[in-house]
């Protein structure tokens, strides 16, 4: 059933066209508890700079705008379709410049090395062409002492096994799973 995959690609992996601006809604929605949990055990201060990968519809960007007041927040997505729906959900903070939103590859962030005090992705590695490459950009671009969460709901088909240790293998330390309601959150520091 390649169809089928294509057609979820469309609306959640990289979403596009009338296909992702309805997956964008859908995400939105269903992923609101989820991006609430993963920025919890993130542990987020009120003046980090947190970045979000594959940030989809803006939802957790936009909760932790709320926690980080004299912080900020940037991000990276595969898809023009959520970098625009996140930057109308973020509009005034982008303004404000405590927001930056790009189009872009995990495999090539564009920023400067040790920028971000904390790091995230929801639902996303999956979708990564290459997440080891991913994985090690993030380790870049994180400060030492920076941590990484990498938050896959039950519906993400991103099963536990490997996870933890393909943070790891990208240079991480201390990488360990958390369960959570619905989901799992791998979490690590970079050395």
């Amino acid at each position: 059933m390649p169809w089928v995959r294509e057609l979820l690609m469309r609306m959640f992996g990289r979403p596009k066209g009338v296909l992702g601006q309805l997956g964008g809604v859908i995400m939105a929605r269903a992923n609101r508890d989820a991006a609430a949990q993963v920025v919890e055990v993130l542990d987020v201060r009120p003046d980090d700079k947190v970045l979000e990968v594959g940030f989809g519809p803006g939802v957790a960007i936009q909760m932790l705008l709320h926690r980080v007041p004299a912080g900020s927040v940037a991000g990276v997505d595969q898809s023009q379709e959520m970098v625009r729906q996140a930057a109308a959900r973020n509009a005034d903070a982008l303004r404000s410049r405590r927001a930056d939103l790009r189009y872009g590859s995990v495999e090539r962030l564009p920023f400067a090395d040790e920028t971000f005090d904390k790091a995230l992705a929801i639902n996303s590695m999956q979708a990564w062409p290459d997440a080891r490459a991913g994985l090690r950009e993030i380790r870049r671009v994180l400060k030492h002492g920076g941590n990484v969460a990498l938050g896959f709901t039950v519906n993400s088909g991103q099963p536990k096994e490997g996870v933890a240790e393909s943070l790891a293998a990208a240079g991480f330390a201390q990488p360990r799973i958390v369960d959570k309601s619905k989901l799992f959150c791998a979490i690590a520091t970079r050395p």
